[in-house]
């Protein structure tokens, strides 16, 4: 089986959700499985500590996940249109994987969960495609083959899955937002099984 990282933070459960949704779609492929893993929150206060293991959900990732992983899939809500403080944190802690190339030609994608619908969906997707094109990652977004792509009038981008959450972060993931990720889950594990192949 090869492993696909999905690896995401969340602060109220919308991007959490996007991730649930994404790994069900590379469960879907045979040969293919889901790792599930957050980051931890981070403080102001340097004297802030979170526990060495999250209260519920998702493990916290660690280094050889990303070393482990044939694929990943990365998300985070949108803060000012950029990543959230934790992911950002975690990928300038990535030095001796880039240096290592141990993401080099693994496929990739992001997706994202937004308060408002013109949040910054695209530009946070953006921001975390960023960093994996340093780690010599093959991004890939959504095609427009999705046919939800053109008819959903929530999230849904061609950078990556997304959901518009609404300004109390209350608003459930539509049918088409979960379509769309799901599709991009599935399509995340067939190119990293096609890429495991090929090099094999």
């Amino acid at each position: 089986m090869s492993d696909i990282l999905v690896l995401f933070y969340s602060r109220h459960g919308s991007t959490r959700k996007l991730a649930e949704l994404i790994a069900n779609g590379i469960d879907s492929v045979p040969g293919a499985q889901a790792r599930l893993r957050t980051v931890p929150p981070v403080s102001t206060v340097c004297e802030a500590t979170a526990s060495d293991i999250p209260d519920e959900g998702a493990p916290y990732v660690e280094l050889r996940d990303l070393e482990e992983c044939a694929g990943l899939a990365l998300g985070s809500p949108t803060r000012f249109g950029n990543m959230a403080a934790p992911m950002k944190y975690f990928l300038d802690g990535t030095v001796s994987q880039w240096l290592s190339g141990a993401l080099s030609g693994k496929p990739a994608c992001v997706f994202t969960s937004t308060g408002s619908l013109h949040g910054g969906q695209e530009t946070t997707l953006l921001s975390m495609m960023l960093p994996l094109f340093h780690h010599g990652m093959l991004v890939m977004g959504l095609p427009y083959a999705e046919p939800g792509l053109m008819t959903t009038t929530a999230g849904g981008t061609p950078y990556g899955p997304s959901h518009h959450a609404h300004v109390d972060n209350r608003g459930p993931v539509t049918e088409q937002e979960a379509a769309l990720a799901r599709a991009m889950g599935k399509r995340l594990a067939q190119t990293a099984l096609r890429l495991a192949g090929a090099s094999a």
